[in-house]
């Protein structure tokens, strides 16, 4: 049994939230702009809700002006589409997201690709995937970004190590592969990609040295399918009902902590682990934004 290290995102976030909001100040200080992101929120998801939240929040810790914009999910296309338009020639703001999911009637592509993508902190349009894809400076989605920071903070050897992606998702599996095998730290590891259609895919994860679970099933990943000494990041945030709690639901990750922990080196907790980070690189990519550090 291996003394697992328990990888804190939530302290981690602090600390890079804090990091964010001195840079801020002295930004300020200096007679620049404070950095402004704007939230579009259509209906009301329980899951985005509470999301959106969180990123006014953080927003506030990191000195950051937000705004958010909401309609009701009745909301037509055009009229999303028109807001985006708004957004993307508003030269107060530095950079904005619209959350998903977004009702059915809506095109998420369609919408994803309006935003102008020296504005998408949230790196989902098509010209930050491939700059991202390639190696070149961009804004990089924000879950792939927080998990690569934890990896950084709690230094962990990638290099030639055999990781694996479980799942195959254009926000966090897709982009993960390939951070995971750009050359230099974090990176440089040998990458494999499982999903719903792989065949060996509890022998991938037995000779795997890092498992990243991405594949929103909760519980998916058990101690016989992990090896000793792994890393194991836990993506997964499904509600799952539970008596024990004021709300009737607890989070639960991909990954059964309980009997896989003792056998890791490093494991993400749900929650508390990758959520946090997840936002604090929004704010991050904001930050990036506002200095128009990345396009000019």
């Amino acid at each position: 049994m291996a003394d697992y290290t328990l990888i804190d995102g939530k302290a981690i976030s602090e600390q890079v939230k804090q990091e964010i909001a001195a840079e801020v100040t002295e930004m300020v200080a200096n007679g620049g702009k404070r950095p402004h992101l704007a939230a579009i929120l259509v209906g009301h998801d329980g899951g985005s809700e509470t999301y959106v939240a969180a990123k006014v929040k953080a927003c506030e810790a990191c000195g950051f002006k937000s705004s958010l914009i909401r309609y009701e999910s009745d909301v037509t296309e055009e009229e999303l589409l028109e807001k985006v338009r708004e957004l993307n020639a508003d030269n107060d703001v530095d950079g904005f997201i619209v959350q998903l999911p977004l009702p059915d009637h809506i095109s998420e592509q369609k919408v994803i690709e309006t935003i102008d993508y020296r504005k998408d902190v949230d790196g989902f349009h098509p010209i930050n995937v491939g700059r991202m894809s390639i190696g070149l400076p961009c804004y990089v989605s924000a879950t792939p970004n927080g998990i690569i920071e934890l990896l950084k903070r709690y230094q962990i050897e990638t290099s030639g190590k055999k990781c694996v992606v479980l799942g195959r998702s254009n926000i966090v599996g897709k982009p993960m592969a390939a951070l995971m095998m750009q050359k230099g730290y974090p990176g440089d590891a040998t990458v494999t990609v499982c999903h719903s259609r792989s065949r060996d895919l509890v022998k991938e994860c037995q000779e795997a040295d890092i498992i990243i679970a991405a594949l929103g099933q909760p519980n998916f990943v058990t101690a016989d399918m992990v090896k000793e000494g792994a890393v194991i990041i836990d993506v997964g945030t499904t509600r799952v009902p539970s008596d024990k709690t004021k709300s009737g639901f607890k989070l639960t990750g991909d990954v059964r902590f309980d009997e896989v922990a003792p056998k890791c080196a490093f494991i993400t907790p749900v929650p508390g682990g990758v959520g946090p980070m997840t936002i604090v690189s929004l704010m991050k990519n904001t930050l990036l934004a506002g200095k128009k550090a990345i396009y000019k």
